[in-house]
């Protein structure tokens, strides 16, 4: 695995699964398994149970458009078939909350959501880099930037920033509220809301890839081609993977 863009768990058994520049894998046991053709996943997120949404680029010889859009496995990434925007968007950063679709197209720098993965609105042009979705607002969001932290409260139409966060590259914020965000050097801050201080708790030990947060203790990410784990907040991480 390198160049991992993606992490996501299932939430019926619990396998991590990892988009990466040469396909997605399955993290099980230990031990990592290509479960996909060979093509570079660049955005990826875990939808339902085996119901995964990703974007990015075909693999060697598999031809059509030079980015796939939106497309969309209902089982556990075996197979995948294209819903919209093949050609005119490459998702980088992907979450579906809500029922909703929200997607960073890193083709024109738009935030977009849509609600039957088809038809799509455009939220914002804001530069972000990564971004999460409130579980209970579908509305509320925050967001990464160059300058720092911001968040939104009307759908990511707009953004304001927010004080005191520290700089971070990517975001998370897990179902039971928990909010984590990761800083270009690696070093992980936990919070219970955007504007409500953010607490140092570890390091990745690198330049980050990818940030998951699946609980206030279960938080995954990637450096190095490697997806780590914390099961204590993210003061500790570990490799997924045996050694």
């Amino acid at each position: 695995m390198e160049h991992i863009h993606g992490i996501g768990v299932d939430p019926e058994n619990g396998a991590v699964y990892a988009g990466t520049h040469y396909g997605l894998f399955r993290i099980e046991d230990g031990t990592a398994t290509r479960v996909s053709e060979v093509q570079d996943f660049m955005g990826f997120t875990v939808a339902g149970s085996d119901h995964f949404l990703a974007s990015g680029h075909p693999g060697e010889g598999q031809g059509g458009h030079s980015s796939v859009g939106l497309i969309e496995s209902t089982d556990g990434g075996q197979t995948w078939r294209e819903l919209s925007l093949a050609g005119e968007a490459d998702f980088h950063a992907l979450e579906y909350r809500h029922g909703r679709v929200y997607g960073l197209n890193s083709m024109t720098g738009q935030l977009l959501v849509s609600e039957d993965k088809e038809s799509w609105q455009e939220l914002s042009g804001e530069p972000i880099a990564d971004f999460a979705v409130s579980p209970e607002d579908p509305d509320a969001l925050i967001a990464t930037t160059e300058q720092g932290l911001v968040q939104s409260a009307d759908g990511g139409r707009t953004f304001e920033a927010v004080s005191d966060a520290p700089l971070m590259v990517f975001v998370g914020w897990a179902e039971d509220g928990t909010l984590a965000g990761v800083t270009p050097e690696g070093v992980l801050y936990t919070a219970d809301a955007p504007d409500g201080g953010w607490t140092e708790r570890g390091n990745v030990g690198g330049q980050p890839e990818a940030l998951t947060v699946h609980s206030a203790d279960e938080i995954y990410a990637a450096t190095d081609g490697t997806v780590l784990v914390s099961t204590d907040g993210g003061t500790t991480f570990r490799p997924t993977i045996a050694q």
